[in-house]
């Protein structure tokens, strides 16, 4: 008898478990998303078209043209191994926590509730200010077409956004993935398009570099603001077809391709065909530039920073959601909308927390700037605590390989020295949001875990939560369901000797 007839002979013999096995998150919708959808929103979060006009602006104004390049590149790499980190989770359990989760499988609570603040002041924040950035493009598109907007007019393109936003996110995963990539693919073709036809200008950067010194320091930042994001895809897991491939190959083809993308910015910065798009970034059309490559120019920005508002909104509703199942916050984040099977509730607080975040930056003299290295920091902390639970976690479950050992341990020590780096330097200039941001991460979950340990101590037990499978998910016979950790019928192993399900 073959395997698959002993199997089907097996599934008519077995009985039925008193209580069906359901996954924690099965209320979202799983098994919808496609490998592009995934992609979408995880090349979205990065904002590619933006990102390839900051970059050029970032070396011109601070002359750092060739070691500009050699950091975006070295900024690729790094990335790439924490990606590659990442992926050995994602290859084993999907989970709505992202990285927030992956972290508790490797270093337990404390860390993992580390990461979850990280995580939520990085994608709250950068929901912020692309939403201020696109809302400023949108304002300087309108300029170019003769009509001023100020004052209470800006604060009401930043709230019709957001509810453009929002609308199309509870609508549906699938939509919201699918206009996210619809927009960002015509951002980036306008934007790679100008950069391949454009020679070099006679005036660029009329804004001097700073004298502090430090030329390197916004180039660093401004090259991990746009390779960060590829961890937005593990956030979707539970929604995604395959998500053990799926997400897997997202989490390794984002860096890659952004990466692409950002070293031929970099490569066009150096060799002068970002000129024009500099001065039409800068200056507008006063340096000669087509009043017309302006007008497309601040429509792509606008498009693409929205874009990634809208994927940062919807992969920090789903962190939120996750942490409501497990009552780490409040039940009510993980309430589902019956018919979009959307978070709806955590979308709604995610997106009123960025747009009430993002109008502040048009009043507050350089709080954009000390929240871009804020932001920073606490991505750069969330990135070294999962390189380090890859170890133990892999060591935990008895697959450990020296590969896995040295990428945990380079990423771990890589990020560490960009951490140090981006808060000294911060300091030394003046600024605060590099210590307020590893102050914040560290201080809040250590205060977070205090008031779970006294108001809900259940919940400190139920932190972990990930996709398992269903009843439905398994030939009758071919498993073995019981009770878990936390009270809940789960797929324990299977029948047969020798094979244990993880």
């Amino acid at each position: 008898m073959t395997a698959l007839a002993e199997a089907i002979a097996r599934s008519f013999a077995a009985g039925e478990p008193d209580r069906p096995a359901l996954s924690p998150l099965r209320a979202l919708g799983r098994r919808q998303l496609t490998g592009y959808e995934v992609l979408a929103q995880s090349v979205a979060t990065t904002a590619p078209a933006a990102s390839m006009v900051l970059l050029p602006v970032t070396m011109l104004t601070h002359e750092t043209l060739l070691a500009g390049l050699v950091t975006i590149i070295a900024a690729t790499v790094f990335i790439t191994v924490i990606a590659w980190c990442v992926s050995q989770f994602t290859r084993r359990l999907a989970a709505s926590g992202g990285l927030y989760t992956f972290v508790f499988q490797g270093l337990g609570t404390r860390a993992a509730l580390t990461t979850g603040v990280a995580m939520l002041v990085k994608y709250l924040g950068s929901g912020a200010l692309t939403l201020y950035h696109g809302g400023q493009a949108l304002i300087a598109l309108c300029a170019q077409l003769g009509v001023e907007v100020r004052g209470p007019g800006a604060a009401l393109v930043y709230l019709g956004v957001a509810a453009a936003i929002l609308a199309a996110l509870v609508r549906g995963v699938r939509f919201a993935a699918v206009a996210i990539l619809a927009v960002e693919i015509c951002s980036l073709m306008f934007i790679v398009g100008l950069m391949l036809v454009s020679g070099a200008s006679d005036q660029v950067a009329l804004i001097p570099p700073d004298a502090d010194g430090h030329g390197l320091l916004p180039v660093i930042l401004t090259a991990l603001f746009a390779l960060a994001g590829f961890e937005s895809a593990t956030f979707f897991g539970p929604e995604a077809r395959r998500p053990m491939v799926t997400v897997t190959r997202t989490v390794l083809a984002t860096p890659v391709i952004c990466g692409a993308l950002f070293v031929f910015a970099g490569w066009a910065a150096w060799s002068g065909r970002a000129d024009n798009l500099a001065n039409a970034y800068l200056h507008g059309s006063s340096t000669g530039v087509s009043p017309v490559v302006v007008v497309a120019l601040n429509l792509g920005l606008s498009c693409s920073w929205l874009a990634s508002a809208m994927a940062s909104s919807n992969a920090a509703s789903r962190l939120l959601y996750s942490m409501g199942v497990e009552r780490v916050l409040p039940r009510a984040l993980a309430h589902v909308h019956r018919g979009w099977r959307t978070p709806h509730l955590a979308l709604v607080a995610a997106v009123a927390a960025i747009a009430t975040a993002a109008p502040v930056f048009t009043v507050v003299d350089g709080a954009a700037a000390e929240a871009k290295v804020g932001l920073r920091v606490a991505l750069l902390i969330a990135y070294v605590l999962v390189a380090l639970a890859t170890v133990r976690f892999l060591g935990r479950i008895g697959e450990l390989t020296a590969a896995a050992r040295l990428a945990g341990r380079l990423g771990a020590a890589s990020g560490l020295v960009t951490l140090a780096y981006i808060v000294g330097f911060n300091a030394l200039d003046g600024g605060g949001g590099g210590l307020a941001a590893a102050a914040a991460a560290g201080t809040g979950a250590l205060a977070w875990q205090w008031y779970l340990g006294r108001a809900r101590p259940r919940s400190l037990a139920a932190v972990g939560v990930f996709d398992s499978p269903e009843s439905a998910d398994v030939l009758p016979g071919a498993g073995v369901f019981a009770v878990n950790a936390r009270g809940a019928v789960a797929l324990v192993g299977t029948d047969r000797p020798g094979r244990v399900g993880h």
